[in-house]
């Protein structure tokens, strides 16, 4: 599952500005759309506003496209088809989903099972979907585990058809359909010409080409304590980039108020929340996969990940450790990891050296 917030905030001074009259200079200029449970922006670097408008809408209302396949929300959605379907029968899928849940088994084979589509009972069950957080028994849980599982789908991608193996199946392709619809947005993009531009829907982010006068959009990855606006810039250049948090949706035990906070990305193999790293950061090639994999390693925790990630030469990682709340804020209680291969585009904010250790791996 993804944060309902931007993780990944566009740094770029002035990028928010009043658009100029066509014919001057090259500008950046952001055009908005709210879909998919958050606001997604669309800034294109053009010198005329007004001519790009038409395009950006075009760009943007894709986005609603994707949500109305993929969302868990209504009942006339695919994902709401197939899970109404698939226990009984060989459903053959749309497209569109059929290549998604391909690139989801992709991920879910390759981290063992951290990421996984079939999450939803669980998900349901803890209240995170179409109901009122709450930390369920462990009875509860055990059983809602039995029909999950990435092996529990029956899926033939060539054929484009699934059947669930399980008949209480169901999927939820929250952990990556917003990385998918940023995909979506950039083809149409690119399909129009344009060479220079930034999607970003709620930390899915695509950085095409640079703004003007820059070599590369500059980001910030947002600090998950909230104690600084953000913790470092990293500059990307023709790359995607998700970001995952387990930190601003959770659930505390209403019987314990001072226990632990339950965040909402949940480890598919034991049914209870990930712990252990505030948040990841993936860059790839495309949004979807940097999405399904920044979930994948959040489950995973901060050892496995550095790991697996190594594996990977496709990915860009950076993972955050959670704040030692026993600890002061100079006593560079956090750790980041960063892979080597960032080391010339993470950059530390100035004045956090004090408080956060920089390892890269």
């Amino acid at each position: 599952m993804k944060l309902s917030a931007i993780l990944l905030a566009l740094l770029l001074a002035g990028s928010g500005a009043e658009p100029i009259a066509a014919g001057e200079i090259e500008h950046a200029v952001v055009f908005k759309t709210r879909t998919m449970g958050t606001v997604a922006s669309l800034t294109l670097v053009t010198a005329d506003s007004a001519a790009v408008a038409d395009l950006a809408y075009e760009a943007l209302l894709s986005l609603h496209h994707t949500d109305s396949l993929m969302t868990n929300w209504t009942e006339t959605s695919e994902t709401a088809r197939v899970n109404r379907l698939a226990g009984t029968q060989e459903v053959v899928l749309d497209q569109e989903f059929n290549r998604v849940l391909t690139l989801a088994g992709q991920v879910g084979e390759a981290s063992a099972g951290a990421f996984d589509v079939t999450v939803e009972p669980l998900v349901r069950l803890w209240g995170f979907l179409a109901g009122r957080p709450a930390v369920p028994a462990q009875q509860d849980i055990t059983a809602a585990l039995v029909p999950t599982g990435w092996r529990q789908l029956a899926h033939d991608g060539r054929a484009g058809t699934l059947r669930f193996r399980h008949p209480d199946t169901r999927i939820d392709l929250g952990g990556i359909a917003k990385g998918y619809g940023v995909d979506r947005v950039a083809e149409n993009l690119r399909g129009a010409g344009v060479a220079d531009a930034l999607i970003d829907l709620s930390g899915n982010m695509i950085a095409m080409g640079a703004p003007p006068d820059r070599t590369g959009w500059t980001l910030g990855i947002q600090d998950p304590a909230g104690r600084f606006d953000y913790l470092a810039r990293l500059r990307l250049h023709d790359e995607a980039v998700a970001t995952s948090g387990n930190y601003l949706q959770y659930v505390v035990d209403p019987e314990d108020p001072h226990s632990r906070r339950y965040g909402h990305i949940l480890d598919p193999r034991t049914g209870w929340p990930a712990d252990g790293m505030a948040s990841v950061t993936v860059i790839a090639a495309d949004a979807a996969t940097a999405d399904a994999w920044a979930t994948a390693f959040i489950v995973l925790g901060e050892q496995e990940a550095r790991t697996v990630a190594a594996e990977h030469a496709e990915l860009k990682v950076i993972l955050i450790e959670r704040v030692n709340k026993r600890s002061r804020v100079t006593d560079r209680s956090q750790v980041i990891w960063v892979e080597e291969i960032l080391r010339g585009e993470f950059v530390l904010r100035e004045g956090l050296d004090e408080s956060i250790q920089v390892r890269f791996f």
